[in-house]
């Protein structure tokens, strides 16, 4: 059984339409590259057949993890959030304290996470270390490259 992931409206339709894509484009169009295939005659040389058959395995395997992933989503009711301490769908300021440097986060579930978009998994070390936490507080953040002290300046949505 998988672990409940709790997503935003936009977050969930994205995995819909991915899980839609595979199912009703990609697994059709393998399928369709394995019939050519075996069309060709012997397939115990034919390195077309194996690598469209390895090629839907491959497919099989994304489509179940993506129904997984949606089976135990749930929806973030954002009206409930507020801004007093971080929480999911919190977006940060913090600085390091011992650069100075200010970063600016927004916590997302595993399947959202993107860290171009400054969008971080709540699963991270930093997102732990910051969830709960007020504006002001200080935290020490264990990172792989040593421990890091942080303080929220701002807490939004």
């Amino acid at each position: 059984m998988g672990k409940l992931n709790y997503m935003t409206e936009e977050g969930l339709q994205k995995l819909r339409n991915d899980l839609d894509k595979l199912v009703r484009v990609e697994r059709p169009s393998i399928s369709q590259q394995i019939a050519e295939a075996r069309d060709k005659g012997d397939l115990s040389e034919n390195a077309e057949y194996d690598a469209a058959k390895e090629a839907q395995g491959l497919l099989e395997m994304r489509i179940a993890k993506l129904q997984d992933v949606l089976m135990h989503a749930r929806l973030i009711d954002e009206s409930k959030l507020d801004n007093d301490t971080v929480q999911i769908l919190s977006k940060v300021e913090i600085c390091n304290c011992s650069t100075g440097a200010k970063l600016t986060y927004t916590i997302v579930s595993e399947s959202e996470a993107n860290l171009k978009e400054g969008k971080i998994a709540i699963s991270t070390p930093i997102a732990k270390g910051l969830l709960g936490k007020k504006v002001g507080d200080k935290v020490e953040i264990k990172v792989p490259s040593g421990i890091i002290p942080f303080e929220i300046i701002e807490i939004s949505r």
